[in-house]
């Protein structure tokens, strides 16, 4: 009689190595690197539901540990990875490369590394025998609008699978972050009367439309920063707006029919952001339109809300708040301006945290990087916080 072949242990710089290795930069599939990564929890008799995106092309993954059941905890990490287009990497991005202490590739501090330290564990996490479930959510699309997450929050609910608390190992210097930002981002379209230059009078010229819409923008980010609302922790402490791009035109002697820009507003926790954007459109229909209309009815201004992140905010006096500071070591807590998952989960009715490992300067650069000390630190948190939470 055969014998079952016991699972290979991999440590989590081993893990690490074989994640990087994969190209998951968000354009791209990622079923490679799932396949992997539902072989490795195949190996170890892990459950695991998979839902894919409209494409087919990405997928999710939700594996549960102990009692097939709601509640108990969950880890939570994505493992899309922004280009390397155009960056000066002194080595492959995709090979793991380590010195001095520091593990060099696309994705090992956002967040690759997190993801390993997590399947390290699994090994401890079973034979633990947990009385409440340990949850693993590794996700798709994180940097190019959270569709992984989304999609992962319809399949709880379809499963009723959904954990009570979860922790989202962004890069935050194994540190627990409390709060984040919430973030809309809008895509405005101006369209004007075109004409010959030399009557501007007989034209409405999208581009000066845009340009006092803008104008009214950059206004509202002063007013914002002198008024508020405010929230310490965050930098700076109160809701952000922001022009990134604009375009117009043809060519120089023609009145431009179209113009467009895109903006964002990062809103403090408690700011409903779509009272901004109330803002904005009642500013543009008051006065800059009728003038646009007077002359074509047919011009105007056009939205679409392109991203529309929620924020997260974790009460600390929370349990899972007061544990993880417990857990870490850490005599307070943080708030920063850049968006998670978390700010979806907890929308969903899951409070969540954030705390991994690496520092977020180190994120999205060439020769990204994480300290081995951090995954080290991880490795000890993740199983340490599970112990305490799910025995």
């Amino acid at each position: 009689m055969t014998l079952p072949t016991a699972p290979v242990p991999m440590t989590t710089t081993e893990l690490l190595a074989r994640l990087v290795a994969f190209d998951t930069t968000s354009r791209n599939a990622n079923l490679p690197l799932i396949g992997f990564v539902r072989s490795y929890l195949d190996s170890h008799g892990v459950p695991y539901r998979v839902s894919y995106d409209p494409t087919g092309q990405k997928a999710n993954i939700h594996a549960i540990i102990g009692p097939q059941e709601a509640g108990g905890m969950a880890l939570s990490g994505h493992v899309d990875t922004v280009p390397v287009d155009g960056q000066d990497w002194s080595s492959d991005p995709f090979t793991l490369r380590a010195q001095d202490g520091k593990l060099f590739a696309r994705g090992a501090c956002d967040m690759k590394g997190f993801v390993a330290s997590c399947l390290a564990a699994v090994p401890h996490f079973q034979a633990r025998a947990y009385k409440r479930p340990l949850h693993l959510f590794i996700s798709y699309d994180e940097e190019v609008g959270f569709g992984g997450a989304r999609r992962l929050i319809q399949d709880l609910t379809e499963s009723g699978l959904k954990p009570a608390l979860c922790v989202v190992g962004e890069p935050s210097g194994m540190k627990p972050v409390l709060a984040h930002k919430g973030k809309v981002n809008l895509h405005v379209t101006v369209k004007g009367r075109p004409g010959h230059s030399s009557e501007p009078g007989k034209g409405v010229n999208a581009i000066y439309a845009a340009a006092a819409a803008i104008g009214w923008v950059r206004a509202e980010a002063d007013r914002l920063a002198a008024e508020g609302p405010f929230e310490d922790g965050f930098d700076p402490p109160h809701t952000t707006i922001h022009v990134g791009t604009v375009e117009g035109g043809s060519i120089l002697n023609i009145i431009p029919e179209q113009a467009a820009f895109t903006m964002e507003w990062r809103n403090i926790p408690g700011d409903d952001p779509m009272r901004h954007v109330a803002r904005l459109q009642a500013h543009v229909a008051a006065t800059i339109e009728p003038a646009m209309r007077a002359i074509d009815p047919s011009c105007g201004f056009s939205y679409e809300i392109a991203l529309d992140m929620p924020e997260m905010g974790l009460p600390a006096d929370h349990e899972l708040a007061s544990v993880v500071k417990q857990v870490t070591g850490s005599n307070s807590t943080g708030k920063v301006s850049y968006g998670t998952e978390g700010g979806f989960y907890q929308n969903a009715g899951i409070p969540s945290i954030v705390c991994g490992p690496g520092h977020i300067a180190q994120a999205h650069q060439p020769d990204e990087w994480i300290a081995q000390s951090e995954l080290d630190s991880c490795d000890a948190f993740i199983r340490r916080l599970a112990d305490r939470l799910l025995a």
